[in-house]
């Protein structure tokens, strides 16, 4: 049973964003965990479009950094410049003071710019000039990207993709959904009809409610394992990170909440397991598509034996 908050937001969502329920879902796990995410696919699948929908749903403010190769960190940042009159430096935060921030086409601008978010992305701060300026809250970074093979690309860098707490691809949308999508847009865009459905402190409750969200001594296990059967694979060079058990319990809790639970199954850990941990692995075939490093994570899942845990 869906809790009725999500239900209210998933369905705002939807209306601009057909036919994809898992990656809605995905998203709101996410966001309420209070981590980002990371949408990889082609162009003109909606991903700006979804990040935009889930701000107007929970009220928040939404800025969209369009990454390009000669975006400066300053860009995103913000930068102190010198006021005449006051004889002092003045700071003009940039456009990361926001409460979800789309960054479009992230891997587009050189590593450098990239790496100007793991700050904002792991602490909800920003460092200029030795002063600290914190973030709002709640805080999400929803970056999309282009994938690796297109024109004009970078790599992100390892230490940035672990920051991400879910990566996920919308895809296309199946032809009954396709023809749903043309025929709303006959005249107006959906976007421009969405509606606030919660606010941020109605919200920042549901945070705080998901992280009280019990978790057995026997699913934490489990959990560990599974990422430490990640670092012991043949065809992985690098294993998911202690950061990315720490996610996956934060995204567990969150999906279990969510889903009108205030325990944590195996289950939760097991089904987003693929989503939390495949981006972070770094395989010894250094072509080896996203899809490896998913089957990659299922095998390493394979491998533990899920715990008979009682619902409290």
């Amino acid at each position: 049973m869906t809790a009725p908050f999500a239900e209210a937001i998933e369905a705002e969502v939807s209306r601009v964003i057909d036919g994809k329920p898992e990656q809605i879902r995905t998203v709101l796990t996410v966001l309420l965990a209070g981590g980002h995410v990371l949408l990889e696919d082609v162009p003109g699948v909606g991903k700006t479009q979804l990040a935009r929908a889930f701000a107007v749903a929970i009220g928040g403010s939404v800025h969209r950094i369009q990454f390009t190769p000669d975006l400066l960190p300053s860009d995103i940042t913000g930068v102190s410049v010198y006021d005449q009159e006051t004889k002092h430096f003045v700071f003009h935060a940039g456009p990361v003071f926001s409460n979800i921030v789309i960054g479009d086409e992230i891997n587009r601008a050189s590593p450098k710019t990239q790496s100007a978010l793991l700050e904002c992305m792991e602490e909800s701060q920003v460092t200029i000039d030795g002063e600290t300026h914190v973030l709002p809250k709640p805080f999400m970074v929803i970056a999309t990207q282009n994938p690796f093979d297109m024109d004009g690309t970078f790599a992100l860098p390892e230490a940035q993709r672990d920051r991400f707490m879910a990566r996920l691809e919308i895809g296309y949308p199946d032809p009954g959904a396709e023809l749903a999508m043309v025929q709303s847009r006959k005249t107006d865009a959906p976007i421009d009809s969405l509606s606030a459905v919660t606010d941020l402190p109605k919200f920042a409750q549901h945070m705080e409610q998901a992280r009280e969200v019990f978790q057995h001594e026997a699913v934490e296990k489990y959990a560990v394992l599974i990422v430490r059967a990640t670092r012991e694979l043949q065809n992985v060079r690098l294993g998911a990170s202690p950061r990315a058990t720490l996610q996956l319990m934060r995204a567990a809790k969150a999906r279990a909440y969510i889903d009108g639970r205030d325990w944590v199954s195996p289950d939760d850990v097991r089904a987003l397991a693929p989503l939390v941990l495949s981006h972070r692995l770094v395989m010894r075939d250094a072509d080896a598509s996203y899809e490896v490093a998913a089957q990659a994570v299922e095998q390493a899942v394979a491998s533990v034996p899920p715990p008979a845990v009682r619902q409290r």
